[in-house]
């Protein structure tokens, strides 16, 4: 039996250490950023109602708006539509480099305080 640890083993483990420390109250709800080789999904939950606030893909935006940045600071303007300024960000088990930082400056670029 091997003691190497997969990639995908460390990620969970990464994650599982975020989601214990990082919880979504009405008052601050959580922004959630998934992301997959193709594309990246940003979500504002609300985890002690259960729901999800406000949701965004770049599937939703078409051409250049796509990026990783764009994403963040459309996000940002849904949320303080509806009246939410404060998030905790949650990075999903993933390091905080490349497109989950660039959606965090966009998010912060686009009004919302972590």
């Amino acid at each position: 039996m091997s003691t190497n640890t997969s990639a995908y083993q460390k990620k969970q483990r990464r994650h599982a250490r975020v989601r214990s420390r990082v919880t979504g109250t009405s008052t601050r709800p959580r922004l959630a950023v998934f992301r997959s080789n193709k594309h990246i999904y940003a979500q504002i939950i609300d985890d002690v109602a259960g729901k999800t606030l406000v949701s965004l893909s770049d599937l939703k935006l078409k051409g250049e708006q796509a990026s990783a940045p764009a994403i963040g600071e459309a996000i940002a303007k849904l949320a303080l539509a509806k009246k939410i300024k404060q998030v905790a960000f949650d990075r999903g088990g993933y390091i905080y480099a490349g497109r989950i930082k660039q959606v965090a400056e966009g998010a912060r670029a686009g009004g919302l305080e972590f």
